[in-house]
Order: structure tokens, then sequence, then C-alpha cells
């Protein structure tokens, strides 16, 4: 995880907290947390960047809707992270 962006970080976590999220979703939830709008031309390509870096899977809801679920990976490294970020915080 040390290699992600800040905002890649938020994405994993964003999926991981939504049941089978797509992407539109995801950009609600995003959305709501920077207080700003997050375009597609930001959102889809970090996405996809968490899917080639095998933290996230990518699936098809129809045609038109992609889900995203984080990997067996990605969840040992948010597990690692909170592990790590817990040292410096009670």
């Amino acid at each position: 995880m040390y290699d992600l962006t800040g905002f890649q970080r938020d994405l994993l976590y964003g999926v991981a907290g939504l049941e089978a999220p797509h992407g539109l979703a995801i950009k609600d939830e995003l959305e709501e947390y920077y207080e700003s709008e997050i375009h597609h031309g930001r959102l889809y390509p970090n996405l996809d960047t968490l899917v080639d870096k095998g933290l996230l899977d990518k699936g098809e809801r129809d045609q038109r809707t992609n889900v995203y679920t984080v990997t067996r990976r990605g969840a040992r490294e948010i597990s690692a992270r909170r592990e790590w970020e817990n040292q410096y915080i009670d």
C-alpha cells in the first residue's frame, strides 16, 4: 500500500466499506468525504490502477455497470496499514 496515492488508498477503503459498489456509488461516497466533486477522469483510472495492482476485482453487474470488490491481497494491505497506523495512534 506504500506505493498508493492518498486518493487511491481512500478508494480502496471506500470500496471495502460498501457492499459490491459500482463506480457511481464509490464516487458518491468519496464526494461526501472530500466535500467536492470527483471527476470520472480521476475516479476510473485510479480504480483501474487498484485492479491492476491486484487490490480490487472488477466485475460486471450489467453491460454498463462495473462492480468492485476488495481482493484478499487488498484486505491484507488494509489490515497491515491499520496495524501500522495503530502503533502511532491509540
